[in-house]
């Protein structure tokens, strides 16, 4: 939500365009994550960083709780990739380790369990949270590994055990005043990309706003610092945007560099107008090319507000025949009271047969090689 108004509001030029800036802390407050060989074998990569002197609100921290969520399920592909863990640091000592470890060498009081009164081992854990609705579609990311990841404080104190379960000794809440962010992954880049998310997102709730604390990451390839909010300029041509996008010569140089700042993409004009130089910021890892840049130059002009034009091509393309009348008789058939069913031809196992109750009869085709969970067998019926 917060990114989601703070873009709407910058669009609306109502307030400016934020500098998110990674800053060193203090001496005593130097944050060290380590990572240990062991982890290759599981979850190899890992970044952090210290969102300092927050103030959450009960709106915001719900927000804060929903944004890991949703991040969870898109970008982190169910966790596949990138799993977020986020801490009380007041509670917990630096400096942290992270480092796969036997499921028996792994005990701990998880944030959620059937018991909240005792620990668990790991093991335990996986068994348990087979009955648990949500986290329960995480457990076949680890499960069969030999050892399992999990991150410990200077003390032994488990953080998490990723992609599964956060600890209950760390803990947010809505007085938690300096939050520890870590995302462990299997991906460097999109760990990076998680974490500049989540830390641009609530870095305006810190004591400085748009601040972020960054966290050495000691690994087997080398120390770095985390995050990376870092900046980088694109050249565009002017022209190409004419060109491409279709956007009418009247709308200026100045004007189209406008519309960009509106879009959180700094531009300024360089070689006598004839060159946007924009400033991509951490928080659109979206664009990736020049022709992402044209795209937003178009929505923020507003595409009803580009004229149409006959492409100068020597075919005219037009809907087939067959196309056009089955559309007419979707319509009159939905006016005369039918519902239209449009579902996908692949469907899960569990959906064609156990979801709807009905016993699995080997009617369905199985993919050999499924994409995702959700493709498996071919529907056999419409519901």
């Amino acid at each position: 939500l917060e990114g989601l108004a703070r873009g709407l509001n910058v669009f609306r030029e109502k307030v400016p365009l934020p500098k998110f800036e990674r800053v060193e802390p203090a001496a005593e407050h130097k944050q060290v994550l380590n990572i240990t060989a062991n982890t290759a074998t599981v979850r190899p990569y890992a970044v952090a960083a210290v969102l300092r002197g927050v103030t959450f609100t009960e709106a915001s921290y719900n927000s804060f709780i929903d944004l890991q969520e949703k991040l969870h399920q898109n970008i982190c592909r169910k966790r596949s990739l990138v799993a977020i863990g986020t801490h009380d640091l007041d509670t917990v000592q630096g400096p942290f380790t992270y480092d796969a470890q036997l499921p028996a060498d792994i005990k701990f009081k998880p944030l959620r369990a059937p018991d909240m009164t005792k620990e668990y081992t790991a093991d335990e854990l996986m068994v348990a949270y087979e009955a648990d609705q949500q986290l329960k579609h995480y457990l076949h990311i680890i499960r069969g590994k030999e050892r399992f990841p999990v991150i410990r404080d200077s003390n032994g104190v488990v953080l998490s055990m990723p992609p599964i379960i956060n600890g209950h000794h760390s803990r947010i809440t809505m007085a938690t005043r300096n939050v520890f962010i870590e995302c462990t992954a299997t991906d460097q880049t999109k760990a990076d990309i998680v974490l500049n998310m989540i830390v641009c997102a609530f870095s305006e709730y810190a004591a400085v706003p748009f601040t972020v604390e960054a966290v050495t990451v000691n690994g087997p390839a080398g120390p770095r610092v985390t995050p990376n909010l870092a900046y980088r300029t694109e050249r565009v041509s002017v022209e190409s945007v004419y060109a491409r996008m279709g956007i009418p010569r009247d709308a200026t140089p100045q004007k189209i560099a406008s519309l960009l700042t509106r879009m959180q993409l700094t531009a300024t004009l360089a070689d006598g107008d004839t060159t946007l130089l924009v400033e991509v910021p951490p928080t659109r890892p979206d664009v990736l090319h020049e022709c992402d840049i044209w795209e937003d130059v178009a929505i923020s002009y507003g595409f009803n507000n580009i004229k149409w034009n006959v492409p100068k091509v020597v075919t005219v393309g037009k809907q087939l025949p067959i196309n056009k009348l089955t559309d007419q008789l979707r319509v009159v058939v939905a006016q005369s009271g039918y519902n239209e069913a449009l579902t996908f031809a692949l469907c899960k196992l569990d959906d064609n047969f156990k979801g709807l109750r009905r016993p699995d009869d080997g009617s369905s085709i199985a993919i050999a090689n499924p994409a995702t969970a959700e493709f498996q067998v071919a529907r056999t019926n419409l519901l």
